[in-house]
C-alpha cells in the first residue's frame, strides 16, 4: 500500500535556531538549517498517524495541513517529544471516538502524570483533549497498518523506535541492542538519528549513524533530530548519495 512519511520536525531538543546563538547554522538562510523539535506524520489511504507530538506540534499541523489524526505513538516522554499533546484538542473534537494514544508503561505514566488535567478521572477541565492512552507491547495495530516497537537505548533509558511497512523511525537513540536489529531488515526507508559529529552521551554521532546505516542497509536513509552544529549544504556533501539529511516538511514515500 502506498504510504508516505512528512518530517514535521527534524531538530534537536533545543531546535535550530537555538535560542542566544549566532552561529553560522542559526543565522542561515536556507530553510533546510530551520529545525523544529523531532515529529513524523506518516499518511497512508485517508489515514494519519503521528509519532511525538512535541512543543512545535501546533505550528507543524498547520504547516502540513494535518486536519485529523488517527493515532499517536510516543517514543519515550522526554519534554520535546510530548508537550504538544494539548494541542491534540481541536482535532480530537472533531470525531466521536477519542484519539488513541500508544507508549509503553513507563512513557503513558509520565504523560499521564504531566498531563493529568487530560487523564484524571476527578478532572473537571471541560474541554481537555478526548484521548486515550493505550499501554504498547511488542505491536499495534492502526487502519489496517501495523506499527511494530523498536527497543533502543537513549544513554541508559530505554526508549521506542517504530517499524511500519518498509520503514522505520529512530529518533533519540546512542545504541540499538542486539536484538533489535531483526526488526530492521529489509528496510526501504530507515529515518535515523544524528545529532552532531562530536561525541554525546545519549544521542548518535553523524559518524556513528553513517555506520549503522551500513550495518542496518536500507536502500535510503534519512538523518534527523539535528543540532545546530550541522550544516545542511555542508553535511550533504559528506555523505553517501543513498543518506541525506531530513529536513522539515520533508515527504518521503514508501510501502505501509
Amino acid at each position: 500500500m502506498q504510504a508516505e512519511i512528512t518530517i514535521l520536525g527534524s531538530g534537536t531538543s533545543m531546535g535550530v535556531p537555538t535560542l542566544g546563538c549566532t552561529c553560522r547554522v542559526c543565522t542561515s538562510a536556507d530553510p533546510h538549517d530551520r529545525r523544529t523539535r523531532p515529529s513524523i506524520a506518516v499518511r497512508w489511504n485517508d489515514c494519519c498517524a503521528v509519532i511525538d507530538t512535541g512543543p512545535d506540534f501546533r505550528e507543524q499541523a498547520l504547516r502540513e495541513g494535518l486536519t485529523n489524526i488517527d493515532a499517536v505513538l510516543y517514543t519515550h516522554s522526554h519534554a520535546d517529544h510530548i508537550l504538544g499533546l494539548d494541542d491534540l484538542r481541536p482535532l480530537s473534537f472533531k470525531t466521536p471516538q477519542k484519539i488513541p494514544l500508544y507508549a509503553d508503561d513507563a512513557a503513558a505514566g509520565v504523560i499521564e502524570r504531566v498531563f493529568d488535567y487530560t487523564f484524571s478521572l476527578e478532572s473537571q477541565y471541560a474541554t481537555r483533549a478526548r484521548v486515550e492512552m493505550h499501554r504498547m507491547g511488542g505491536s499495534v495495530e492502526i487502519r489496517g497498518s501495523v506499527f511494530i516497537r523498536v527497543p533502543l537505548l537513549h544513554g541508559q533509558l530505554e526508549v521506542a523506535g517504530f517499524r511500519f511497512g518498509n520503514a522505520a523511525y529512530l529518533t533519540d537513540v546512542s545504541t540499538i541492542p542486539e536484538q533489535s536489529m531483526p526488526l530492521l531488515k529489509n528496510l526501504d526507508v530507515l529515518i535515523l538519528d544524528a545529532l552532531r559529529k562530536r561525541p554525546h552521551p545519549t544521542h548518535e554521532t553523524l559518524d556513528q549513524a553513517v555506520e549503522l546505516v551500513h550495518a542496518i542497509a536500507p536502500r535510503r536513509a534519512f538523518f534527523t533530530h539535528m543540532s545546530h552544529d550541522l550544516h545542511h549544504a555542508d553535511t550533504e556533501r559528506e555523505l553517501p548519495e543513498h543518506i541525506r539529511l531530513a529536513y522539515d516538511g520533508l515527504r518521503i514515500p514508501f510501502e505501509i
